[in-house]
């Protein structure tokens, strides 16, 4: 007697270690699996005469799990179940409604070895990973510019400092001893020649605006510092050149998130607009028409429980006037 069978089965299979908040690759993957698939059998009892078996929908399912031996290999062992929904018109010699098996077998990954495979990488304890990692490189900075931090205000009072008087700091004023009350130019030297004082309506537009927009949005520092960096100086020159020409008086806002000390964020902030108000003297414009304040992690313009929001927060406000 002969015994015929054919089935095909479509599975879907769970991972569970892909769902862990701890481990990116995971040594021990267990899973779940289940779906649907069609079956059909007969039986032949001799040369000629055929017995019609057992046809209709199963469901297969399963548990099991694999085991990491390296990155490319699993022994794979687990346990399946099908239940069998059998057709009511056929006749079937067998009354059993389901049939089970365990399997044990080594399980290869194609690819390159080089890459996590899906089914024991975990998504989610990746970017818990890259967002602690994002966390401690802050709190080292800050850390960092703690400790360094009385050495580096004493620095930026002195460069940033007026001895003189003349609204020029002293880090950019060439003529450093210039008497109280004397007009000067951008470099903090005497100007010669005297203009009288034009009263006018001042009418800012929307071009102007566009080129302190781009300003803010190019500027950027050092990180835990108040140096500015060389690829925000020509949207600066830009802002510069506009205050030079219009002779608007403009008013720089620092802000900062809420990580570290409040004490160290209000200084970071108030340096980082002197930073930007030294840099705009440097160029010529009238160091009488700037005003630069911090105002520390006071004034969030969003959260700051994320790496984005946190972001955002750390600016330097333009308002022209």
């Amino acid at each position: 007697m002969n015994w015929f069978m054919q089935s095909g089965a479509l599975t879907a299979v769970l991972n569970i270690a892909n769902f862990s908040l701890n481990t990116e690759n995971a040594v021990l993957i267990p899973y779940v699996k289940a779906c649907a698939g069609y079956m059909s059998s007969d039986s032949q009892a001799g040369p000629t005469e055929v017995f019609k078996g057992r046809e209709g929908w199963f469901i297969p399912t399963g548990v099991g799990f694999k085991f990491g031996v390296t990155k490319g290999i699993n022994i794979d062992l687990g346990y399946d179940i099908n239940f069998i929904k059998s057709s009511p018109t056929v006749k079937s010699a067998y009354n059993e409604n389901r049939f089970s098996y365990s399997h044990l077998g080594l399980e290869f990954v194609l690819g390159s070895k080089e890459n996590s495979q899906l089914q024991n990488y975990s998504a989610v304890a990746d970017l818990r990973k890259q967002s602690a990692e994002e966390s401690a490189e802050l709190r080292k900075a800050l850390s960092t510019a703690e400790q360094n931090g009385e050495r580096d205000r004493a620095q930026y009072a002195k460069d940033l400092g007026d001895d003189d008087n003349d609204g020029v700091a002293n880090k950019f004023d060439k003529c450093p001893a210039s008497v109280s009350g004397t007009v000067v130019d951008g470099s903090g030297c005497p100007i010669k020649v005297q203009r009288g004082v034009i009263k006018e309506t001042t009418v800012i537009t929307e071009a102007d605006r566009k080129v302190v927009k781009d300003a803010i949005s190019n500027l950027e520092f050092d990180l835990g510092k108040s140096t500015i960096r060389a690829k925000s100086f020509a949207s600066l020159n830009r802002v510069a050149a506009l205050l030079i020409e219009k002779n608007f008086s403009l008013k720089l806002a620092g802000h900062t998130d809420n990580t570290g000390s409040r004490a160290l964020n209000l200084g970071l902030s108030k340096n980082r607009a002197e930073s930007v108000k030294a840099y705009l003297v440097a160029q010529g414009a009238n160091a009488s028409r700037i005003e630069a304040t911090g105002y520390g992690p006071d004034q969030p313009i969003t959260t700051n429980k994320t790496a984005a929001g946190r972001q955002q927060n750390r600016r330097v406000e333009f308002t022209l006037y």
